[in-house]
């Protein structure tokens, strides 16, 4: 189980884009997350004829290390970290460390 899942919320906790919040809209394999709206690059790139793309200078979004994003907390209006507990009926969920409140209902 990830501590930090695809349609997270999370806010930035180092880096140019401190304190802003995002929403996850990928996670590679090797730790790092793609937050929308967040550290974002501009890219100079070359025509591509093949594929109708015109050159120029993009705007794009670059991945973070997970480790760079805490999760939101809605009740806080802050990051917080995460733990694992086990229900009763057998699910394992994550919850804010902080508030001891459930993320995934």
């Amino acid at each position: 189980m990830e501590r930090i899942r695809k349609g997270d919320e999370v806010i930035v906790t180092t880096g140019k884009d401190k304190g802003r919040r995002g929403t996850i809209t990928r996670t590679y394999a090797d730790g790092r997350v793609l937050v929308e709206g967040v550290n974002v690059v501009r890219k100079h790139m070359k025509p591509n004829p093949a594929t109708g793309s015109k050159g120029g200078i993009v705007d794009k979004e670059m991945p973070l290390d997970a480790s760079n994003v805490m999760l939101y907390n809605p009740v806080t209006k802050k990051g917080d970290r995460i733990g694992y507990k086990r229900l009763d009926d057998g699910r394992k969920v994550r919850f804010f460390r902080s508030t001891d409140e459930l993320v995934d209902v």
